[in-house]
């Protein structure tokens, strides 16, 4: 699949939709972002960022840019940092798909959550940032920023394990016994709903983040794609669980890390620290939230699988790559629920 588009109509497109615009315009495709492709331009009045839609038959309610575009101006001013959004594209004629254009935020991008070359100090001051962001997502007043039919109603959990069982079945390429295991169990052992509706990211960790160059904070959160209203929980189990993968380029986690020197947090402190900034006396049943995220993370690898196959992937190396992992994440839930 082609990653170009035509660059004159998007200048065309953004000198009548966003102000103080001067083209022309060069264009740069970030390695990241498999589910959207994501483009930083170089105009003369400053550089940008394009998301779009990728080309071609996507499944219903995927990809939903729009979607991105609405909650980070939701969020502008709020204690939650996001990127300035400038105008959003709905026309597909224009590229070939949906497309919005953000402000491009200088910022450090962490994709090895061991962050190699930074101090410990400095370290643990930005695992406290990402959990202080993430309690800020989860405090949203969600009627003052608009959000109140950002996401249907009813119990989260059984929602999303409909809605990814359908999207995993959409998808599915080879039998993944484990995954069918996993999927049943989750199925049976959904919470009773407990009331609790925030926003909630879908994505959260520390490789979808950008830090300030020169301070450990938070700049802006990125990859709203999977967000949506829901329970909280569930973005604080998505930390956990990427973090219990293996260190590297492919597991980009923390397993069998000795965290203590590097000034990391183990997963109970972050835990602690999330339940202390938001009330909380702690968390029942964590195992059960942990092993819908693996099962989440599973459904959205196959997909990208799928659309390598189909030719519809961003980058079909790396997504080959990726969904090859789809049997370890579910062996991970599996996992999972034996800690409960």
């Amino acid at each position: 699949m082609s990653a170009s588009f035509d660059t004159a109509a998007v200048e065309v497109w953004m000198a009548a939709n966003v102000p103080g615009f001067r083209g022309p315009i060069s264009v740069e495709k970030f390695a990241t972002g498999q589910s959207n492709p994501t483009f930083k331009l170089t105009a003369a009045s400053g550089p940008y960022v394009l998301r779009r839609k990728p080309p071609g038959q996507l499944l219903k309610s995927a990809h939903a840019v729009d979607r991105e575009y609405r909650v980070q101006c939701a969020l502008e001013g709020s204690d939650v940092p996001v990127a300035r959004m400038y105008a959003l594209c709905e026309d597909e004629a224009m590229i070939g798909s949906m497309f919005y254009v953000m402000d491009h935020v200088l910022g450090r991008t962490f994709v090895d959550p061991r962050l190699p070359g930074v101090a410990p100090e400095d370290r643990r001051e930005i695992f406290d940032d990402m959990n202080r962001v993430l309690a800020a997502i989860h405090s949203v007043d969600l009627s003052a920023a608009g959000l109140l039919d950002y996401g249907p109603q009813g119990n989260y959990f059984k929602r999303q394990i409909d809605r990814w069982t359908k999207q995993y079945r959409a998808t599915e390429t080879d039998p993944v016994p484990d995954m069918d295991t996993l999927i049943d169990w989750l199925a049976r052992n959904v919470p009773e709903d407990d009331g609790r509706v925030t926003l909630v990211h879908g994505d959260y960790r520390i490789d979808n983040l950008l830090f300030a160059p020169d301070r450990p904070e938070c700049v802006a959160v990125l990859d709203w794609e999977l967000s949506t209203l829901g329970h909280p929980f569930a973005d604080l189990a998505a930390v956990i669980m990427q973090w219990g993968l293996p260190p590297g380029d492919v597991g980009r986690g923390l397993a069998n890390v000795d965290r203590a020197p590097l000034g990391i947090p183990e997963d109970q402190a972050f835990i602690d620290a999330y339940c202390q900034r938001m009330g909380l006396p702690g968390i029942d049943r964590f195992g059960f939230y942990l092993a819908f995220t693996y099962f989440r993370m599973a459904s959205i690898l196959q997909g990208v699988k799928r659309r390598a196959m189909d030719g519809n992937a961003s980058n079909p190396a790396k997504a080959l790559e990726l969904g090859s992992y789809v049997p370890a994440f579910a062996k991970g839930g599996l996992k999972a629920v034996d800690t409960i």
